[in-house]
């Protein structure tokens, strides 16, 4: 063993969150700017956070420092 840590990807703990039974949780795109364009529908969807896709949660958790 090295003894080296493993540090946690800083932009990636700022952009994800840690939901109750530890699933990853995130916000969705597109609501930075130009919302008068959108319908309220869409700004509504848009406020909900939405869980990360399966494919990617092994990886994310790695690179959080969690696997």
């Amino acid at each position: 063993m090295s003894g080296n840590k493993i540090k946690p990807h800083k932009g990636l703990q700022k952009r994800l969150r840690i939901g109750g039974k530890g699933t990853l949780l995130r916000k969705r795109a597109g609501k930075g700017h130009l919302m008068s364009s959108k319908t309220g529908k869409r700004r509504r969807r848009l406020r909900r956070t939405v869980g990360i896709s399966s494919a990617d949660v092994k990886r994310l958790r790695k690179m959080l420092g969690m696997a």
